[in-house]
């Protein structure tokens, strides 16, 4: 596992060139990419240009899928021809690993016709990023509140997205594994053991508010990794080692306090968040 920075997640909206600095400043391994940055950056500089950005300890670690698949049929068709480019792209730079989430709602689906409605959209994705080397982590989103009066429910926890990614058939679909929805959905670390390395292709983590039931969770107020101690992130990350995880680690901490810094500052506070815990779960450094 390595430690992984996404700039939006922290209120930060550098170019790639700086992310990478800011990345190394905050102490993180990896950094969140943009694929459509990145190819812009191939075509006005060089392919050879991107990869420099990465040589001075620092990789990329992943990317979210650049276009609205959930939009119309004319929009889906046309992002799925962008997507085989810039998929093709991320394997040539070594970000094989993309993700999306999934909505834990419908008002107009029912639960079966949702389900055969996602396979029919994912199964092309999962298909080109597989001819392209690439993976793709589907994230289930476990706050409870964000169900509340909505017409038909749908994925929400562990279990039910590993449903959804053994259905896209293809073996490159995976969970992105986010410490915050595991614990609103009332997940446990035996939910993570029985997992292997390879059902995960994402993580997020970051902490929850003290004295706060899960239904009563508020899922844009969060904390820093290890911030509040509500969520078992030193166990969380040891299941992760035990079953072979070997991809980003990524906090998500949705923290006003932490947007209000300078770049510099947020990464740094961030990167020793995420590094405090890293150590207390027994993770190399």
């Amino acid at each position: 596992m390595f430690r992984n920075l996404s700039p939006g997640a922290i209120g930060v909206q550098k170019p790639l060139a700086e992310t990478v600095t800011l990345a190394r400043i905050g102490g993180f391994q990896g950094v969140e990419v943009s694929m459509i940055e990145v190819s812009r950056l191939a075509e006005e500089e060089s392919l050879g240009y991107v990869r420099s950005l990465f040589e001075a300890g620092v990789r990329p670690g992943g990317w979210g899928l650049p276009f609205n698949w959930r939009g119309d049929e004319h929009d889906y068709e046309k992002g799925l021809t962008v997507l085989s480019r810039l998929a093709s792209l991320a394997a040539e730079i070594g970000c094989p690993r993309a993700f999306t989430f999934i909505m834990p709602f419908s008002d107009d689906k029912p639960f079966e016709e949702n389900f055969k409605w996602h396979v029919s959209r994912l199964k092309p994705v999962a298909r080109i990023l597989f001819d392209n080397g690439c993976m793709l982590g589907l994230e289930f989103v476990g706050t409870e509140s964000l169900r509340a009066n909505r017409k038909h429910v749908f994925i929400h926890d562990l279990n039910g997205m590993m449903e959804l990614c053994r259905a896209l058939e293809y073996g490159n679909v995976g969970l992105l594994l986010d410490s915050w929805h595991w614990y609103a959905s009332r997940g446990t670390i035996g939910d993570i053991l029985r997992l292997r390395g390879r059902d995960v292709v994402y993580v997020h983590v970051n902490d929850a508010p003290v004295n706060v039931s899960l239904d009563r969770l508020l899922d844009n107020v969060r904390f820093l990794p290890g911030e509040t101690r509500v969520i078992n992130l030193k166990g969380f990350l040891k299941a992760l080692k035990s079953i072979g995880y070997d991809g980003p680690v990524t906090p998500e901490p949705f923290s006003e306090k932490v947007s209000r810094m300078s770049p510099e500052e947020a990464v740094k506070t961030t990167g020793e968040a995420l590094k405090k815990v890293w150590l207390e779960a027994g993770l190399p450094v």
